[in-house]
């Protein structure tokens, strides 16, 4: 077991309290579906229902703080929705733009090598203001290394690769700007794999993302954040919670029947 019981139990409690409030202020859309009610019955259908309802807060309101408490146990500084700054060196600009564009066109990302660019394009040139979204989870080691991670959907929407891959390289150009010499990572998270037991390569397609370097899916992740063991430990207090809330879902949905 990766986890201690007080950080099995705040997670649980945490979960629970999102679900119950969620199930609590449910109300089903007044939507008809007659065929599918005829086919798979109303109860299922407010069910699933409630379940997509579900799927658009969990990042936010389960996820992120299940990852800030897990954080807090084994690093120094750790936040979520961390707000970056707006300051960049024009070079730096410069340079992400042509490492977009090289990528759009050759599609071999090197993460390394890119942020010893944006370092390098540092100088005391003009600074422009520039508007980024937060960090969803900022991280900060005992050894001064810097983790900036963007927590994204399981099957986000492939058209948007390249952004994603500006607002991480967008990121380290602010950093540097403030800190040329600073210890940084900037990457991309998945809560868990879909594909599973194949491994997760909707991001390689496009060749804007370096998998070994920017991107951490759902084992690496959560053990990245809560030392070896913390993902099952994790699925354990979902499953927990699961078997204790299954009774108050199922007679929540009764009523549709």
């Amino acid at each position: 077991m990766a986890l201690n019981k007080s950080i099995i139990e705040k997670i649980q409690v945490l979960i629970e309290a999102n679900i119950t409030k969620k199930l609590n202020k449910y109300k089903q859309e007044s939507f008809n579906m007659p065929f599918h009610f005829r086919l798979l019955g109303r109860d299922r259908m407010a069910l699933y229902s409630f379940i997509q309802s579900l799927n658009t807060s969990f990042g936010t309101s389960i996820f992120e703080p299940v990852a800030v408490i897990l954080a807090k146990e084994r690093f120094t500084k750790v936040e979520n929705q961390y707000v970056i700054g707006d300051e960049i060196c024009e070079e730096a600009q410069k340079t992400i733009q042509n490492i977009i564009n090289n990528l759009s066109i050759s599609g071999n990302p090197n993460k390394k090598y890119e942020l010893n660019l944006i370092k390098n394009s540092i100088t005391k040139s003009k600074i422009n203001k520039l508007k980024t979204v937060k960090v969803d989870l900022f991280i900060e080691a005992k050894d001064r290394k810097v983790f900036l991670f963007d927590l994204k959907t399981v099957k986000p929407n492939i058209s948007n690769f390249k952004d994603f891959k500006r607002t991480l390289l967008e990121w380290a150009g602010i950093i540097y700007t403030k800190n040329p010499n600073a210890k940084l990572n900037t990457l991309l998270a998945i809560p868990y794999n879909p594909y599973e037991p194949k491994p997760y390569e909707r991001w390689t397609l496009k060749g804007m993302i370096d998998d070994k370097k920017e991107l951490l899916v759902g084992k690496e992740f959560w053990d990245f954040l809560g030392g070896d063991g913390a993902y099952e430990d994790l699925l354990d207090c979902f499953e927990t919670v699961g078997v204790k809330l299954r009774p108050i879902i199922d007679k929540h949905f009764e009523i549709f029947k």
